[in-house]
């Protein structure tokens, strides 16, 4: 079965640190985003992929082909971009022979079985509850246990099962003709031709579909879900990195860490979960809850709650205070 990765994005709500990199080369837990795909589904048996490319297009291509040289991969273009069904339509070609086929948005992490999906009967949608679904495409379920009904960001949501990005569709030719019908009567939604609404056609013309509720999920387009997506990937033993503690003998690591290769780390204090790109430099640092990119160097700074680019320098004011009795100094003001 082939996997389709739609990656054309180009991540606005994760500013400043998408001007030079897409958002799915952002380091998260070690490693890119896109890494913690591709690695969950080559696990998972899959050996074809066919990357949808658009913003900063080869910078993708260039990671996955240095770093994936055994996987069998396809790149296509998304221009202009369109949606996430226009996503899936820019591969038609590709798509001729296959009845079957398996879509993972390309900032989307999950946790869910993967076999049980590969192997469903119907086609399967991932799904999630969210307190607040007006922001989401919302599946609603029917009382034979079958999606009845699917819906983009509706205004009034009959249901809290957000769609994750997690799409093993069965027929093949009838997403592409769903998806053509979308297209020539101009059937948009939010000025865009979504994924959500070329499966509701296929519902009404009378595919079956099921659910399945996934564990962990993030939508790593910001930098509050980024961050916490960071700290619970690091807090499990799946994507634990042990750092060898006798390699900073002047500084306290605690973790949940994962520091890169390369790396100097001085009478500072780091964790718990900071993930560290390679090469990069720290001295008299205090951090936590914090990803820091590569090549990068900080000096003299306190951190939390914060994303760090690649080759970055960062210096913090050193003080030298003489301070005597009944004295208030607050450096925040």
């Amino acid at each position: 079965m082939k996997a389709i990765i739609p990656v054309a994005g180009i991540g606005a709500k994760l500013r400043p640190h998408t001007h030079t990199q897409p958002k799915t080369l952002v380091p998260i837990a070690g490693k890119p985003i896109l890494s913690h795909i591709v690695d969950f589904l080559i696990e998972g048996g899959i050996q074809d992929f066919i990357f949808v490319l658009g913003y900063l297009g080869d910078k993708i291509e260039s990671y996955i082909s240095a770093r994936y040289p055994e996987i069998r991969t396809e790149f296509v273009n998304q221009e202009p971009r369109e949606g996430s069904a226009h996503a899936i339509w820019c591969c038609r070609e590709l798509l001729k022979n296959e009845k079957e086929v398996f879509i993972m948005l390309g900032d989307t992490i999950a946790s869910f079985d993967l076999q049980a999906v590969l192997k469903a009967e119907y086609s399967t949608l991932g799904v999630k509850k969210v307190s607040n679904p007006l922001h989401f495409g919302i599946a609603e379920i029917g009382e034979d246990g079958f999606i009845k009904k699917l819906v983009e960001k509706p205004r009034i949501p009959k249901s809290n099962l957000a769609l994750v990005g997690i799409y093993k569709i069965n027929q093949v030719a009838g997403l592409l003709e769903a998806i053509d019908f979308l297209m020539k009567n101009h059937i948009k939604t939010n000025n865009e031709y979504h994924l959500t609404d070329a499966l509701m056609r296929m519902i009404y013309q009378g595919d079956k579909m099921k659910k399945i509720q996934v564990d962990n999920w993030f939508d790593c387009g910001k930098k509050e879900t980024l961050l916490m997506a960071n700290a619970i990937l690091l807090n499990t033993q799946r994507f634990k990195k042990q750092t060898a503690l006798h390699q900073y003998p002047e500084s306290i690591i605690i973790p949940p860490v994962s520091i890169g290769d390369n790396c100097r780390i001085e009478k500072s204090i780091i964790g718990p979960n900071v993930a560290v790109g390679d090469h990069t430099i720290m001295t008299r640092a205090i951090v936590q809850d914090t990803i820091i990119g590569s090549y990068s160097e900080l000096n003299d700074v306190v951190l939390k709650n914060s994303i760090i680019g690649n080759d970055t320098s960062l210096k913090g004011l050193v003080q030298s205070l003489n301070v005597g009795d009944s004295t208030e100094i607050n450096f925040n003001k």
